[in-house]
């Protein structure tokens, strides 16, 4: 079917496949299934999926995989393990834990039992952290551009699928200064049906002013407290926790009428999990 735009129609296969993952880890997402779902030969899709995203299908998938299950296990502290690796595509809790293992470092029960102990010792800590310093910093105004999510948070990952592939089907990492989240509001202040975020990256003058599926806004510039996080992803909930419940009572400051944000230091595809270093942005007056 001839179309004007090869590349979008490229992109909006990319785009198709992800959103599938993401909503069936525990679905059929074999070769064939997601070849069929591009709407392109097995034998091409996989090669036109790893030119366009430097990722083979099987390494994104288990990666994308293994993300989720990882906040499964912190987040839903009584969810058997069994439950959890079938509700992300491993129906033999032994095969799951040999993969999930093999990402994280640990097995299922030490990263749940990780999570618990990381955010057990930020709320005895009474504020001044040394496994996360704190600084204070003047930060220039940048510019962003994202997806939005609405919903809880944990959910935000399906929008970073988004974000990734639209950036890796242009090309535009080397425009992009940084992967963010932002938080818009603060979980608790209304229903987590209708929290809203954005998964963003921070833009170069050269990024293009203009993409569809993208949202252009603005982060404010000024002095920012910056959470110095170190390890999995999973644990920041109890990261920002600290940071609000106890840091900044004790700090003296007041925050900005501003939204926070996570900064991704590094690659989650080439950096083991406990060396997964994450800046959470918190503007001050």
């Amino acid at each position: 079917m001839p179309v004007d735009d090869p590349p979008r129609a490229y992109e909006a296969r990319l785009l198709r496949v992800l959103a599938y993952i993401y909503d069936n880890l525990d679905g059929d997402l074999s070769l064939d299934t997601l070849a069929e779902i591009a709407c392109m030969s097995r034998f091409h899709w996989h090669r036109v999926f790893r030119a366009m995203t430097g990722e083979a299908l099987a390494d994104a998938i288990r990666r994308i995989r293994m993300a989720k299950a990882a906040n499964a296990l912190v987040h839903e502290n009584d969810a058997p393990v069994a439950d959890v690796a079938e509700r992300h595509g491993y129906p033999n809790a032994a095969s799951f834990s040999r993969t999930f293992s093999a990402a994280h470092g640990l097995s299922p029960l030490a990263f749940r039992e990780l999570g618990e102990q990381v955010a057990s010792g930020l709320r005895q800590n009474d504020g001044a952290s040394s496994m996360y310093p704190v600084i204070i910093e003047d930060l220039p105004p940048m510019r962003a551009a994202g997806v939005p999510h609405v919903g809880p948070y944990i959910g935000v990952g399906r929008s970073f699928q988004t974000l990734g592939g639209i950036i890796a089907a242009r090309n535009l990492f080397p425009h992009a200064r940084g992967m963010i989240a932002v938080y818009h509001d603060s979980p608790g202040a209304k229903p987590d049906a209708e929290l809203r975020a954005h998964a963003g990256v921070i833009i170069a003058d050269s990024f293009p002013p203009r993409i569809e599926g993208l949202e252009y806004f603005d982060l404010v510039g000024g002095r920012h407290a910056i959470m110095q996080h170190k390890g999995p992803y999973a644990t920041l909930g109890a990261a920002f926790e600290w940071l609000y419940g106890k840091w900044l009572p004790q700090s003296g400051e007041e925050p900005r009428d501003a939204p926070p944000i996570e900064l991704y230091v590094n690659d989650p595809r080439e950096t083991p999990p406990d060396q997964l270093r994450t800046d959470i942005r918190l503007p001050l007056k």
